[in-house]
């Protein structure tokens, strides 16, 4: 048996885009099963309650604003017909607990909020008999409120700042920010002056036209980097390779001579021998044994990398070749420079709905009082508790399944690409079909290779939230132990992650499960593994690199466009957004020709060792990759070459050896 169940082959046949069925069916139904799980759950909110709740809000004794309520046995005040008074108003809006995200004030519904300050109880009394809006607790009436005894503790505390309700969410909000400076010190901490806030706030609502002007030409950027990176690679490759050994010898070089400088000045030292010398000459000694072991270092360092250049230079060159061929990609399709919007718009809609759901959780349960505040809280008991676990889980695993659907997609359409002699003969929208190609046949896959990479990540997400728990209260040893849990999670992530881009390539190639997949893209990877070495660091260098130029170019244009204020202070959060922005945007493009160069490796790879050029056996590579091919054959011969002549020349040199004495011939 092969891996997860799948048949054992003697030899692998590689069928490229021949026959087509579904992969993982099984995978799919579950991950189906697991969506509709995550949609009853959302049902299940709005059913209870939940969703109308935190929509129209409800007041402190289990009341829904806007509608008539049902009464909650053992809850006083509840079951009130609340179908006039739409808005939720706070009585001490500033009363908020930072650590558990709460607010301890007591709610109620009201009529209408107040737009002008309230200073008195008289001012209350004559808000509720002109507006008909009861601000303190409904079995207070409105015209007592002055002399009540209970207005201290059951109505609004004094001054009533004006507020306005929010739109959707009917919640009355004080129009004086000030109000929340608790909130302002829990976000906000390096700001002390109020006014530095405001001006920066100021400069970015001043320059929104320019932060979106150079937000569009970072994505411009992105896109026409995507491009000339095929026509300057050769020449980028090897100038940053270049850069790196100089820098290596360079650094090595002036750590030896600052060992040698300390060596000189060392032993130029005075006759005196006092305590402080002696102390000043130990201090002297500990500093030429670092620099001494910082030099040996850096000379090991550049020995192997100097090495590593000189037998990977071949490999070097595949990467160059690699990246002008993932050039041609982008121009014979497009549609590829569209898969960072189509998946960064299903990820927000997703993540918008995930929210919206937790916010429902929130809201939904049974109503329970709180013993500290005495208000009536909603919250899930017994096994409904768990549904919040099972919708954390749900936000890992769609997430990654969508970012899956994006790798399964490019590499279908490159594989398309790759594996179509004549390019001319590609499908009219190689994309959309690669696309249709994974919504009929790969998403059980998809559902698998997501599924495993959401079993490492949960837990070191668990792992990272009790070691920022544990901030300050764990010994050295459990905080050691942690980070190093979280790294080695962290590495498999990363390994796992690109295994399971191969796999879908593989899938992608041969229509292969997942499993399959993953074990012949492993093999093919592991007999190509200087290769792979090679083209993920060289290429991962280059496109950080070119990361780093779009997100500099981006700032340099954003300092030229805001050089006429004359207020410094106010370029900082508009560059700052933009600088956000223009690398997310700079990730997302390069991480699209990034797969694109690993899919093009595979099917070269593919290409290489089950074809040979001869009749039958064309390979199916673009005219770069093939001179690659053709310069490493004519290599090869040479060395072969070579070594025919040593041994024609070590043979004629043991015929001509003359007869040892003593012997003669038959």
């Amino acid at each position: 048996m092969g891996c997860c169940g799948s048949a054992e082959r003697t030899k692998r046949e590689w069928k490229p885009l021949e026959d087509r069925s579904c992969t993982d069916l099984p995978w799919f139904l579950l991950f189906t099963v697991f969506c509709v799980g995550m949609g009853s759950i959302c049902g299940l909110t709005i059913a209870t309650g939940g969703a109308a709740r935190l929509i129209f809000g409800y007041d402190s004794y289990g009341n829904t604003c806007g509608q008539r309520n049902e009464q909650i046995e053992g809850v006083r005040l509840s079951g009130l017909d609340h179908r006039d008074r739409k808005f939720v108003f706070f009585l001490d809006p500033c009363n908020i607990d930072i650590v558990q995200r709460k607010i301890k004030s007591m709610a109620l519904c009201i009529t209408l909020c107040p737009t002008e300050e309230l200073t008195t109880y008289q001012d209350l009394k004559r808000f509720a008999m002109v507006n008909g809006s009861e601000l303190c607790s409904y079995e207070l009436a409105g015209h007592k409120y002055p002399g009540l005894p209970e207005r201290f503790s059951k109505c609004p505390k004094l001054p009533v700042p004006p507020s306005k309700p929010l739109p959707v969410f009917n919640r009355c909000t004080p129009l004086d920010v000030s109000c929340y400076a608790k909130f302002a010190e829990a976000v906000v901490t390096f700001v002390s002056d109020n006014s530095v806030l405001h001006r920066l706030i100021a400069g970015v609502a001043a320059s929104k036209e320019i932060i979106i002007g150079l937000c569009v030409l970072a994505l411009v950027l992105s896109m026409i980097l995507m491009v000339i990176i095929r026509y300057i690679s050769a020449v980028l490759i090897w100038i940053l390779t270049s850069l790196v050994v100089l820098g290596s010898l360079a650094g090595t070089s002036v750590l030896w001579w600052l060992y040698i400088d300390h060596r000189l000045y060392g032993n130029d030292t005075s006759t005196k021998v006092t305590k402080e010398v002696k102390e000043e000459v130990e201090v002297s000694r500990d500093s030429g044994q670092a620099l001494l072991v910082y030099a040996v270092a850096a000379t090991v360092f550049t020995i192997i990398l100097l090495l590593l250049m000189l037998f990977m230079r071949k490999r070097v060159a595949l990467t160059i070749a690699l990246f002008h061929v993932a050039g041609k990609v982008f121009i014979h399709l497009p549609l590829l420079t569209l898969q960072p919007f189509v998946t960064f718009l299903a990820l927000l809609l997703f993540w918008i709905y995930w929210i919206l759901v937790l916010l429902f959780l929130g809201t939904t349960g049974n109503p329970v009082q709180n013993e500290e505040t005495g208000l009536t809280e909603f919250r899930l008991t017994g096994p409904l508790q768990y549904l919040t676990w099972y919708h954390a889980v749900g936000l890992v695993w769609i997430t990654e399944f969508i970012l899956a659907c994006q790798q399964m997609t490019v590499a279908g359409a490159v594989v398309t690409y790759y594996f179509t002699r004549d390019k001319n003969r590609l499908p009219v929208t190689p994309i959309l079909s690669s696309v249709l190609r994974l919504f009929r046949y790969h998403l059980g896959t998809v559902a698998k290779g997501s599924f495993i990479i959401t079993l490492v990540k949960i837990p070191r997400l668990i792992l990272m939230y009790i070691h920022n728990q544990l901030k300050g209260k764990e010994n050295a040893c459990a905080r050691c132990l942690l980070k190093t849990c979280i790294c080695c999670l962290w590495c498999l992530e990363k390994c796992l992650n690109y295994l399971n881009q191969n796999a879908y390539a593989a899938t992608a190639i041969n229509s292969t499960s997942f499993c399959t997949s993953a074990r012949d893209a492993f093999v093919i990877l592991v007999e190509n593994a200087l290769r792979v070495a090679t083209i993920n660091a060289v290429g991962d260098f280059v496109l950080f690199l070119g990361k780093i130029l779009i997100v500099t170019s981006t700032a340099f244009a954003g300092v030229l466009l805001l050089n006429y204020r004359q207020d410094y202070a106010e370029w900082l959060l508009p560059l700052i957004i933009v600088c956000l922005f223009s690398f997310l945007v700079a990730h997302c493009f390069l991480s699209i020709f990034e797969i694109v160069v690993d899919v093009l490796f595979l099917c070269f790879a593919i290409d290489t060792k089950y074809n040979d050029g001869t009749p039958g056996k064309e390979f199916f590579m673009d005219k770069a990759l093939m001179e690659f091919v053709e310069s490493s054959r004519r290599l090869e011969r040479a060395v072969e070459r070579g070594r025919s002549r040593v041994k024609e020349a070590v043979s004629e040199g043991a015929e001509m050896k003359p007869m040892a004495p003593g012997t003669s011939s038959a």
